[in-house]
């Protein structure tokens, strides 16, 4: 796992290509004023899904992997807490989605969390379990940005 904002003076050319050609998109785009939707970014390999969230408590939300796909998780506004942990192989499956390459554990353990403001960004690997949506404080509408990138092109 990645945590950092498209504002930090990072030198993502450490980053695998297809993370850095997500993040550019992520510093080069206004998501508040783009209409919520699946973008194109590089086909089926790369590509941003912009919505609206409501965060919630965390026993609302469920933790979940993705196998075929790392997750770029950017705030566009509102706040937001996320989870994370690694994932042992040990945790019960609460249910599998194939055609969304997503699949919710019941629980986990040893959950830290980070808060992120707008700007933030969560690079989320296959071995990252996460729980998005989370309330920072008050639940709120918050604007996302996930920017799906395959694990086959890293």
């Amino acid at each position: 796992m990645i945590f950092s904002s498209i504002y930090a003076k990072d030198d993502v050319s450490k980053y695998p290509q297809a993370i850095q050609k997500a993040i550019a998109y992520l510093r080069d785009n206004d998501f508040i004023h783009m209409e919520p939707g699946v973008y194109e970014i590089q086909g089926k390999d790369i590509y941003a899904q912009v919505f609206d969230a409501k965060t919630g408590a965390v026993s609302e939300k469920r933790p979940e992997v993705h196998e075929k796909y790392v997750d770029v998780q950017f705030l566009a506004s509102g706040r937001e807490r996320l989870g994370f942990t690694p994932d042992t192989g040990n945790y019960e499956v609460d249910e599998r989605i194939d055609e969304r390459d997503l699949i919710f554990y019941k629980s986990v353990e040893n959950e830290g969390f980070i808060e992120a403001a707008p700007g933030c960004y969560s690079i989320f690997f296959p071995a990252d379990v996460h729980r998005p949506a989370c309330a920072a404080g008050e639940p709120m509408t918050v604007r996302k940005v996930v920017v799906k990138v395959a694990v086959a092109v890293l």
